[in-house]
């Protein structure tokens, strides 16, 4: 059985991009036409939301050198120990909705610092496949797009990552616990 997975895998990609460029074809779409038009339209979106990728560099910047960071992880962290969680994690629950790369780049030095089968590093992977980027998710797509007023994006995605978040910690207290 994982062989019949593995050779999936490993065809799955070359057959899908080989796939649409023969249909696109058969269709009599212009292929090459269609990839230039919508590599132009890909780089004017880009540009349109660097702005908004800026502000948010400079928000996430001025949150962690401002020391918010550390105050809040400090002032929670004693609660978090008598739940069984350490207090090590809160920082990357914390800039998971802000910055993908940051996220990662904290993860990754939990898993280096305390080993990739312990606690806090299995709880870090565990936050980073189950919570997702929301603020540079609603930036990128709300800027690109021009939506000024997100509703409820903000706060349903917040949620999410909180409930993502606590799921986590409690399914790794459960299965490693």
């Amino acid at each position: 059985m994982t062989a019949i997975i593995n050779t999936i895998s490993a065809w799955a990609i070359p057959v899908l991009i080989a796939f649409i460029p023969l249909f696109a074809f058969v269709k009599k779409v212009p292929v090459y036409e269609s990839f230039v038009v919508g590599a132009k339209d890909g780089f004017e979106t880009a540009i349109q939301i660097i702005p908004n990728l800026v502000g948010m560099m400079v928000a996430i910047s001025v949150f962690r050198a401002s020391g918010a960071l550390d105050f809040f992880v400090g002032w929670t962290g004693p609660f978090l120990r008598e739940l069984g969680v350490p207090s090590e994690i809160l920082p990357l629950g914390l800039l998971r909705p802000l910055t993908g790369t940051g996220s990662l780049a904290f993860a990754t030095d939990l898993i280096s610092v305390h080993g990739p089968d312990s606690m806090i590093g299995r709880m870090a992977s565990t936050i980073q496949g189950s919570t997702d980027t929301t603020l540079y998710v609603l930036t990128v797509y709300m800027g690109a797009v021009g939506i000024r007023n997100g509703r409820y994006s903000l706060k349903v995605g917040l949620f999410s990552d909180v409930v993502g978040f606590i799921a986590s910690i409690i399914v790794c207290l459960l299965f490693f616990g």
